[in-house]
C-alpha cells in the first residue's frame, strides 16, 4: 500500500498550513506551467491520481469538464476535498474516492486526461500504475503529472568528494541507485521513491506513451521579482513536469 502519511496528524497538520494547501493552485510556484501542458477540458473527462484537497478538481470543473474522479489514499484528504466541494445531487461533476494507487484499477478508456500532482513519487510500482493509467485513457488521451525532481529525491549527502579529475564537489546521495528514501519533511520518517529522471521517461514511453513536453521547472525572473525567496530554486530544480499522450 502507498504510504498513508497524510494521514498522520503531524504531518497533515504541517501540510494544511503550507501556502498551496492554504491558497490552492495560485500559491503553487509550478502552476502557471503545469497549466500550460494541459489540454482544452471542455466536456473532458478527469481523473485526479492523488487529489489532495481537490483543488485541481474543482479548477478542472471550471475549465468545463464533465466529469472529475478525484482519487486519494489518504482520509484526511478526501474529508477537506469533500467539505470545501459544493457539488449538487443528484448528477456532481466532481466525485471523490479512496483509492490506493499502488493497485489502481481503472476501467478501460474511460479518461480523456489523468493528472497528478507531486503524488508518484510516493508510489513504488510505479510501472503498474503507468499501464493502468494508459489503458484508461481514449486513444490521444492526455496525462500530465509532476513530481518531486529526482534532485531532490537524492538530497546532498554529507561531506566533499573528489570526483574522476580530483576536484572536490558536493555530490547528490547515490543519484543512480533508485529506491526508497527516508526524509523528515513535516513528520519524521516520511518515504519517497527515488528514480531518476531517465526512469520516470523511460516507464512512460514502455507503456506506450508519447513524450509531449518535459520541464525541469524552476522559478522565472519575474515569479524571483515577486516571490525573492524562490531565487535558491534557481540552483537545482524542484520539480519534474512531464506531460504525454496515449
Amino acid at each position: 500500500m502507498t504510504q498513508n502519511i497524510y494521514d498522520n496528524d503531524a504531518f497533515f497538520s504541517g501540510y494544511s498550513r503550507l501556502p498551496r494547501s492554504v491558497e490552492g493552485l495560485d500559491s503553487a510556484p509550478e502552476w502557471p506551467t503545469l497549466r500550460s501542458m494541459l489540454p482544452d477540458l471542455q466536456g473532458r473527462s478527469v481523473v485526479d491520481l492523488g487529489c489532495g484537497f481537490g483543488w485541481f478538481c474543482r479548477w478542472a470543473r471550471e475549465a468545463g469538464a464533465s466529469h472529475v474522479l478525484g482519487l486519494d489514499v489518504s482520509e484526511n484528504m478526501l474529508t477537506r476535498a469533500r467539505e470545501t466541494t459544493p457539488d449538487p445531487a443528484p448528477n456532481p461533476v466532481i466525485v471523490y474516492d479512496r483509492a490506493d494507487l499502488e493497485r489502481l484499477e481503472l476501467p478501460a478508456g474511460s479518461f480523456d486526461l489523468a493528472y497528478s500532482s507531486l503524488a508518484l513519487h510516493y508510489v513504488e510500482n510505479l510501472r503498474a500504475l503507468i499501464k493502468s493509467v494508459h489503458r484508461a485513457l481514449v486513444p490521444g488521451g492526455h496525462l500530465v503529472i509532476s513530481v518531486e525532481h529526482p534532485v531532490y529525491t537524492a538530497p546532498d549527502r554529507p561531506g566533499w568528494i573528489k570526483d574522476g579529475s580530483g576536484r572536490e564537489i558536493w555530490p547528490l546521495d547515490r543519484y543512480l541507485d533508485e529506491g526508497p528514501r527516508s526524509t523528515d519533511w513535516l513528520a519524521k520518517g516520511v518515504l519517497k521513491q527515488h528514480r531518476t529522471v531517465g526512469t520516470y521517461l523511460n516507464l512512460l514511453l514502455e507503456q506506450g506513451f508519447a513524450l509531449s513536453r518535459v520541464v525541469e521547472w524552476g522559478p522565472t525572473e519575474a515569479q524571483i521579482a515577486q516571490y525573492p525567496q524562490w531565487a535558491v530554486e534557481r540552483h537545482r530544480p524542484p520539480f519534474l513536469l512531464v506531460s504525454a499522450r496515449r
